[in-house]
């Protein structure tokens, strides 16, 4: 008895190690999968601005109107980064296609915009931009996000 209580207490140390590592492993994964923020269900990793991995598309213009066609998928709002023109009506329309994403929502807090997207319909947000600079737009939970670039 006393050589299995010796185990016991030797084994001890990587017991109580064990649901830590298991822990930094998901946040590492995590990131490199280009989630954002997991706070929500206790993880760590840091929030992203915006995904960086496509250059940024621009608007086709009809009726005098920037159009942006935007997509919800599973790797989130696609394109992430558009670009569009200072003075001109921008229209986004917006069209969730998955329903694992919790982007059933845009929001735009520096313009007030908050809409739900459901699921295959497309939503119109509309605004016309004043001066260059940047405007983010993302999910409600602030996990899945894109840039409106204004030149």
């Amino acid at each position: 008895m006393k050589k299995s209580l010796m185990g016991l207490l030797a084994a001890l140390p990587l017991i109580a190690a064990a649901p830590a590592v298991a822990s930094d492993e998901h946040a590492k994964q995590s990131e490199h999968a280009g989630h954002g923020d997991h706070s929500a269900h206790g993880g760590t990793a840091k929030k992203a601005a915006a995904p960086a991995q496509k250059p940024a598309s621009a608007p086709a213009t009809r009726n005098g109107v920037q159009t942006v066609d935007l997509t919800v998928t599973a790797k989130g709002f696609e394109p992430s980064d558009v670009k569009v023109k200072a003075g001109q009506p921008v229209r986004l329309v917006v069209t969730r296609k998955t329903a694992k994403t919790c982007a059933t929502e845009i929001v735009m807090a520096d313009l007030g915009i908050n809409k739900p997207l459901p699921m295959d319909t497309p939503v119109t947000v509309e605004f016309t931009p004043s001066k260059s600079g940047t405007l983010r737009y993302a999910c409600a939970m602030d996990h899945i996000s894109g840039l409106v670039t204004i030149q």
